[in-house]
């Protein structure tokens, strides 16, 4: 079923067209949609959108999308009248009950947490989805973000940039990886990481995922916080994207490791990842 989201915007033209039944304008359904906020980070946001939605409008269930930005950050990449059009601010949205909440990733890893200009607001939003979300996804400095705030894990800086495919393995069973084979794909993107010794000091938290090149993938606690290291929303080029934005700017960086644009070897796991949160975590159906 599909997901409803505002006129105008972007994506909602390009998934009409490549799977029209993937969005709606109106919900007609006995049981009331499903209300999943996105905290939008990244600073090419008709891009996160559109990989994001392609994903949550192949779920079976009908979904209301609300985008949400940080006011206190000036964004560099889209415009106020594009903010003001499309999304809503946390105060805005702050009286409201949610199933479920997204908070991307940032390039924003190698700054200290408190240096970030939105810092304080992000921690508003946080400490608020522990009363007003019945599940929050955390991505890539998202999740490293919300683990230090929550928890007080920290971030470690790399000496070289995780960056590629890596082959990832199952570390626990989860209804979040019903499905999944033994071994899956998932694109990686930071200079930061976090660690095992740190995660295994806090007793509600659970490791899912991980790589022998990449580290900790995914953990869990409960089904309240979901946390991934990587961008399986990616799509085919982004990477690509990424590596010739860093060598324009003068960067250091080898190409993404296992990484075939024409061989997108992620996309199914993209898909079930995204379906089983919808499922088991913001419905809360039995798994």
């Amino acid at each position: 079923m599909p997901v409803k989201i505002i006129d105008g915007l972007l994506a909602k033209n390009i998934l009409k067209q490549e799977n029209p039944s993937s969005i709606v304008d109106s919900f007609h359904q006995n049981t009331r949609p499903l209300e999943i906020a996105i905290v939008n980070l990244m600073p090419l946001k008709e891009v996160t959108e559109l990989q994001l939605l392609r994903l949550l409008g192949n779920s079976p269930l009908q979904i209301n999308i609300t985008f949400v930005y940080m006011a206190s950050h000036i964004s560099k990449n889209v415009s106020a009248d594009y903010l003001s059009a499309f999304y809503c601010t946390f105060p805005k949205i702050s009286h409201q009950l949610f199933d479920g909440l997204i908070i991307t990733g940032a390039p924003i890893e190698n700054l200290p947490f408190e240096e970030v200009t939105y810092w304080e607001e992000l921690i508003q939003l946080m400490d608020w989805s522990l009363t007003n979300v019945r599940s929050v996804m955390h991505i890539c400095w998202g999740a490293q973000a919300a683990l230090y705030h929550h928890y007080g894990i920290p971030k470690y800086p790399l000496v070289n940039k995780i960056f590629g495919v890596y082959p990832h393995t199952k570390s626990a069973a989860s209804p979040i990886l019903h499905g999944f084979d033994d071994v899956f794909s998932v694109p990686q993107s930071r200079h930061t990481e976090v660690r095992r010794g740190d995660i295994e000091r806090v007793k509600t938290l659970r490791i899912l995922a991980e790589s022998t090149e990449s580290g900790i993938h995914m953990l869990e606690d409960d089904r309240k916080h979901v946390f991934v290291t990587g961008h399986s929303e990616y799509d085919p080029l982004t990477l690509m994207n990424e590596y010739e934005r860093d060598l324009a700017k003068g960067s250091n960086i080898e190409p993404p490791k296992y990484y075939l644009p024409l061989d997108v070897n992620w996309r199914a796991h993209a898909h079930l990842f995204f379906g089983n949160w919808i499922r088991y975590y913001v419905a809360d159906m039995q798994s």
